[in-house]
């Protein structure tokens, strides 16, 4: 690529005086404003005019080594903390249809992607687990017989009330090797705050279940800074937690959104959040757990760990099923998204009435130009513990992200960043506030889309 010409956010030509001062505007707030998983955010994505033939969109990417996403947008139930798009209760004869719809779009992905591999998939939501057994082998089948998806490296996510024998019996046949279970909480009250007090009982009889079937990692998701938690139960979730030995454990922080259950409680407390990770991550650490990020925390062999981060950082990921995002390096694109229940189940029934046809062009999405991509880079990096390795960044970009980004060097002067020769890393400083320098270092641009998104 070209040398960078401009940057957005924060003025290529501020001042270190400038840039500081932003800086320390920025962490004057919250420590909690926003969890960057991906970059340009979701809420950025607008209706594309006019829309992209879906040959055209992946023309340019490398497919030797694609991701695979899967979206079952199900639920037994709403969490109070959910802004994910699913939806509980579906009407009779709905998931039929929907994978229905899903063996169409796969069908015009395999005509647009021509040769192809697959180096792994995950199947999110939602619950996929909400789906019966027979109805997650036919999810299986459109993986691996119309995509041609080999079973390796799959990951599925599953809720305790979901986590049954027979269900768990067809992810193992089907190869799965991680089982993402969202624990949340091992207390009843906290639950309760949750939405999701049903499944106090059986939290530990899906735990038995899955070490039962002998997946080869078993993730288990907490939540702190709910109402009613105190640093006491946190401690006792998390120590419950490494009874069960999970070879990973991701601690989020709780975040109230709009149009979520929680939304307009008073649910966020910095200082208790705060207090609450730093406990767990000394109790992790005792434990034998290596940090990842600020949320993920592993005790696997390095070579699995560094593989699913830099898979992290990839742009050629297909996004298969209503609410599913795909990563080319020019485009990210997804159907529409909505939170509130009237809003989803409008874009399931359009999703699911079109022809295969329909899903051989993107009508929604976000086109990301060389300036976005370097800045994605810099941002899904240096939010995990491995950092930004300099190296990749000029062998992809053909610059130092140094001169790229001037942020940098406020945020080592501020001492939460050190800039070593091979790898830029947050300091344990700066990782513990990387939900607020990740907005912070956001463009002017997606800053702008996000704001004036129109949530429903």
């Amino acid at each position: 690529m070209r040398p960078l010409q401009r940057t957005t956010g924060t003025c290529r030509h501020s001042s270190p005086s400038t840039l500081d001062a932003g800086l320390e505007a920025r962490l004057a707030g919250s420590p909690y404003q926003d969890y960057v998983y991906s970059y340009p955010h979701k809420t950025t994505y607008r209706p594309l005019e006019p829309p992209r033939l879906l040959t055209d969109v992946w023309s340019t990417t490398d497919k030797d080594q694609l991701l695979l996403y899967v979206h079952v947008p199900f639920c037994e139930m709403r969490c109070g903390f959910c802004n994910l798009f699913t939806t509980t209760d579906p009407r009779r004869g709905l998931v039929a249809s929907y994978l229905a719809a899903l063996r169409r779009q796969a069908e015009a992905a395999v005509a647009a992607l021509g040769q192809r591999r697959f180096a792994g998939f995950a199947v999110g939501g939602g619950t996929p687990t909400f789906l019966s057994a027979g109805e997650l082998d036919h999810l299986f089948d459109i993986v691996t017989t119309v995509l041609g998806a080999k079973p390796e490296n799959v990951s599925v996510e599953a809720s305790p009330m979901t986590a049954t024998p027979d269900r768990l019996a067809v992810l193992e046949a089907r190869g799965v090797g991680r089982l993402s279970l969202g624990v949340q909480s091992f207390a009843e009250a906290e639950l309760k705050v949750y939405g999701r007090a049903r499944e106090a009982t059986a939290v530990d009889r899906a735990l038995e279940n899955i070490r039962a079937a002998g997946f080869a990692t078993l993730n288990i998701d907490l939540i702190y800074g709910g109402r009613f938690q105190t640093i006491e139960s946190w401690m006792q979730s998390v120590q419950r937690a490494l009874a069960w030995e999970p070879e990973e454990i991701y601690l989020y922080p709780l975040y109230v959104r709009p149009l979520t259950g929680l939304a307009g409680r008073s649910e966020a407390r910095d200082e208790f959040r705060l207090a609450c990770y730093r406990a767990a991550r000394e109790q992790l650490f005792a434990a034998g757990y290596d940090q990842l990020s600020l949320r993920l925390f592993s005790k696997q062999d390095a070579r699995s760990r560094n593989r699913r981060q830099s898979c992290a950082r990839e742009d050629g990921t297909v996004g298969l099923g209503c609410g599913a995002r795909s990563y080319t390096q020019p485009l990210h694109y997804s159907t529409e998204y909505a939170v509130g229940r009237s809003g989803i189940l409008e874009i399931l029934k359009d999703y699911i009435a079109r022809p295969r046809t329909a899903f051989e062009t993107v009508d929604y999405g976000i086109a990301v130009d060389e300036h976005e991509q370097r800045r994605r880079f810099l941002l899904l990096s240096l939010m995990s513990c491995a950092g930004l390795d300099r190296k990749a960044y000029t062998k992809r970009f053909g610059g130092d992200a140094i001169d790229d980004f001037p942020e940098l060097m406020a945020l080592a002067r501020r001492g939460l960043a050190t800039l070593g020769e091979r790898a830029i890393v947050l300091t344990p400083d700066g990782l513990e506030r990387s939900d607020a320098i990740g907005p912070w270092l956001y463009s002017t641009e997606v800053r702008q889309r996000m704001e004036s998104y129109a949530w429903r």
